[in-house]
C-alpha cells in the first residue's frame, strides 16, 4: 500500500470530519437546515500512483466542483445525482456541494468507449477488458465498435482499483442492481460522450459512482466527468497507435515518470512538482472546464 500523505483535514464550525480521500474531505453537517447532511470539499490535492503529491495544483478543486455540478445539469432527467445545496461555508465555496446521505454501491462503474490504460493492459495480455472479448489488432487510443463496461472494485486509500467482470458486480450488489448501474453508467457516457464531442473533445472512459437512497433509487454520487475521473482528448489530435493528448493529470505522470528521477516501484514518495509542471497542469484543468462549459473560469 502507497503512503498516502493526506494532510489533516481543515476544522470547519458546525461540522465533524468524517474520511478524507485522495482529493476530497468528508464532513457531517451537525448544525442548520442541512442538519444531518454531508459536506464534501474538493481539495487542491492531486494524486498519482496512487501516491497523494505534496503539490497542490491551484484552484483544482474549484475546477472539479464547478464542472460536475455542470455536468450534473446536462444529465438532469437521465439520472439523479446527490447534489442538496451549493450554500456551503465561506472558507470553502466554490469547491464544496451539500449532498444526501447514501449507501454507496461498493463498485467502481467504468466505462470505455475507446482503448488505453488499464484496459489496454488488459487487452494486450489477454485480448478481453473485465471478460468482454475484443476484436483483434486495437491499438493505444482505438476507438471501440461499441462502448463496453469494465467495473472495478474499490480499493483501500493507497491501493490500485482491480478491473473485474460483470459477474463480480452481480455477486457484490444482486442481479438486479446489478443491470441497473450498467445500464445508467452506459446511458450517462452515451450523453456525456456526444456533448463533448460537440465541443471538440473525445470522452475516452470515464468512471462513475453510484448510491442508493433510502427508496431504493439509484443516483450519481461524488463526482461526474471531470479530468479526474474522466480521459478527455482533443478530437483533432486524436491518433490510435500512440498516447494521446490529454485534458487531465497525464503532465503530472509523464513528468514523475520520464523527468523526474523517481522511481515508482521503489515505495518511496514522488518528489514534489517543479512551478512549470504546475502551471501546465492547472492550465489543462482550466482549458477542460472552458472547452465543455462553454464558460470562462
Amino acid at each position: 500500500m502507497a503512503a498516502l500523505n493526506i494532510p489533516t483535514a481543515p476544522v470547519i464550525e458546525g461540522t465533524t470530519h468524517v474520511h478524507s480521500g485522495k482529493v476530497r474531505d468528508l464532513y457531517r453537517i451537525d448544525t442548520g437546515q442541512h442538519e444531518g447532511r454531508l459536506l464534501v470539499v474538493a481539495s487542491d490535492r492531486i494524486s498519482a500512483y496512487d501516491f497523494v503529491l505534496d503539490t497542490t495544483i491551484p484552484d483544482k478543486g474549484e475546477i472539479l466542483t464547478r464542472m460536475s455540478l455542470w455536468w450534473f445539469e446536462q444529465l438532469a432527467g437521465l439520472v439523479g445525482n446527490h447534489v442538496v445545496s451549493t450554500d456551503v461555508p465561506a472558507e470553502v465555496a466554490g469547491r464544496a456541494v451539500v449532498c444526501e446521505r447514501l449507501r454507496m454501491f461498493p463498485v467502481e462503474c467504468v466505462v470505455r468507449g475507446y482503448l488505453t490504460g488499464s484496459g489496454l493492459a488488459d487487452y494486450r495480455r489477454t485480448g478481453e477488458v473485465c471478460g468482454i472479448p475484443l476484436p483483434a489488432g486495437l491499438q493505444d487510443g482505438s476507438r471501440l465498435p461499441e462502448p463496453i463496461f469494465t467495473p472495478a472494485t474499490k480499493a483501500e486509500l493507497g491501493d490500485h482499483d482491480e478491473n473485474v467482470d460483470y459477474e463480480a458486480v452481480v455477486e457484490a450488489v444482486g442481479d438486479d442492481a446489478a443491470a441497473d448501474l450498467r445500464m445508467l453508467t452506459m446511458e450517462v457516457y452515451g450523453r456525456a460522450h456526444l456533448v463533448a464531442r460537440e465541443r471538440g473533445i473525445i470522452l475516452a472512459d470515464t468512471k462513475l459512482e453510484f448510491g442508493r437512497r433510502p427508496d431504493g433509487t439509484t443516483i450519481l454520487a461524488d463526482e461526474v466527468l471531470t479530468p479526474d475521473s474522466s480521459r478527455f482528448w482533443p478530437a483533432a489530435e486524436w491518433q490510435p497507435g500512440r498516447a494521446q493528448a490529454s485534458y487531465d493529470k497525464q503532465i503530472v505522470r509523464d513528468w514523475l515518470t520520464e523527468e523526474s528521477g523517481w522511481d515508482r516501484t521503489s515505495g518511496e514518495a514522488p518528489p514534489p512538482l517543479p512551478e512549470s509542471v504546475v502551471e501546465r497542469t492547472r492550465a489543462r484543468y482550466v482549458e477542460a472546464y472552458e472547452l465543455l462549459t462553454g464558460e470562462t473560469f
